[in-house]
């Protein structure tokens, strides 16, 4: 028969509740330490990564951009007359010379306007001529009077002086002496007149020639208009250089003002680079620049700024100093360099991935033994294309990750390997 035991049941109930409140308080002890435990440091591939090691010294500041090369001297050939597309004589491509026809025009109209001033060209010629004629006419007519007024005065002079003498010697009246003398005077008043009509003469037969032959020199200048209008039908270069753009197509219409080709001279080109609107702010005239061809670099200055920005970048113009190397040619896709300064003495390293200039970033510094890398706070100054300045947060010979980590923004430590 089993006898109860009021007191083990009760010590059973108490050993129970011990276990359950040391099982809590251990459960929480764990929970509360593994709260408090930094979370695993991730693992990063050494091999995918992209390190290097902080320097000091000389710092050579650049920035780089994407371009073509130009022709310097560029010419658009515009259509000086309206006219239609008739032949098309060369195609882009062809090395042309200064008197080179690139296009054949026609225009009926013009032709018909050239015959009609020319037909009043050989009219006022032939009006000019028969104009000489008249006024030499004249003039002789003119003169002959004048001769003949001349010889009456000469023959009544005479008359007067042996009339002189005559009555000296009585053997002729005073009245006959007067009448004498009254028919010289007269006479010699009239030679006076008719030599001043025939000067007046003389001049206005200088004018008359003079307007007409201001006609035929209006209608000189008409026919010389019509006739170089012609021969512009025929376009030509212009000057030597390659052809390269023609922009119209044979049968159609073309207007005064409407370019026609293109020329430029390829032995002389510059590169138009593309530079980043961030990054153009500290180009000057005249710095040095490399021109990278993908056949040869050529040195070179900048010449030219555009003052405007266009899809977020600058235009930037760059001489090209050396000889170009084989292949370059106009529209050429090129790579230039721009030397902005130079700086002695730095802390430097390779530009990050993400981090501006005179900002503060957060990159990876590797350890010692290269196991680990833990996030520090890196203070940049002036960037380059590939380097940039370091003002505080690293010092010689760190060596901190530059390629992206923005996967790991919630770690401040990772594990190489």
């Amino acid at each position: 028969m089993d006898i109860a035991r009021p007191s083990n049941a009760r010590q059973k109930r108490i050993r129970q509740v011990l276990y359950i409140t040391g099982g809590l308080a251990v459960v929480g002890l764990i929970t509360l330490g593994l709260s408090r435990l930094k979370p695993a440091a991730p693992t990063v591939e050494m091999a995918v990564v992209w390190p290097d090691t902080v320097k000091r010294g000389p710092m050579i500041r650049n920035v780089r951009g994407l371009g073509t090369l130009v022709p310097e001297d560029i010419r658009w050939i515009p259509a000086t007359t309206q006219g239609r597309v008739e032949k098309i004589v060369l195609r882009p491509g062809t090395p042309v010379k200064a008197d080179s026809v690139i296009l054949e025009l026609s225009n009926p109209q013009l032709e018909q306007q050239l015959q009609d001033a020319e037909l009043k060209l050989k009219a006022a010629d032939a009006t000019l001529a028969n104009l000489r004629v008249t006024v030499q006419n004249d003039y002789l007519q003119q003169k002959a009077t004048a001769a003949n007024v001349e010889a009456a005065y000469s023959k009544a002079r005479m008359q007067y002086e042996m009339n002189q003498a005559l009555a000296k010697d009585k053997l002729v009246s005073d009245l006959v002496l007067r009448q004498s003398q009254v028919d010289s005077e007269q006479l010699a008043q009239s030679a006076q007149i008719a030599q001043q009509q025939l000067d007046s003469n003389a001049e206005s037969m200088k004018a008359r020639l003079a307007v007409q032959q201001s006609d035929i020199d209006q209608a000189h200048a008409v026919v010389a208009l019509y006739r170089r209008q012609v021969d512009e039908l025929k376009v030509r270069a212009g000057f030597a250089g390659m052809l390269q753009l023609v922009p119209v197509d044979r049968g159609q219409q073309v207007t005064p003002g409407l370019n026609l080709a293109r020329v430029a001279d390829p032995s002389k080109l510059k590169a138009e680079l593309k530079i980043a609107e961030t990054q153009a702010k500290d180009i000057q005239i005249g710095q040095s620049a490399e021109v990278d061809t993908r056949n040869g670099v050529v040195q070179g200055k900048v010449i030219r700024i555009d003052p405007s920005v266009q899809n977020g970048t600058r235009t930037v113009d760059v001489s090209l100093d050396s000889e170009l190397p084989k292949g370059a040619v106009p529209d050429l896709s090129v790579d230039g360099t721009i030397e902005l300064e130079r700086l002695n003495d730095v802390l430097f390293m390779g530009r990050p991935a993400f981090g501006q200039d005179q900002s503060v970033v957060g990159l990876f510094r590797i350890d010692a033994d290269g196991a680990y890398a833990n996030r520090t706070q890196v203070k940049l100054g002036k960037s380059s294309v590939s380097t940039v300045e370091i003002l505080s947060g690293l010092k010689v010979g760190d060596r901190v990750i530059l390629s992206d980590m923005s996967a790991y923004d919630a770690f401040d430590r990772v594990k190489l390997k």
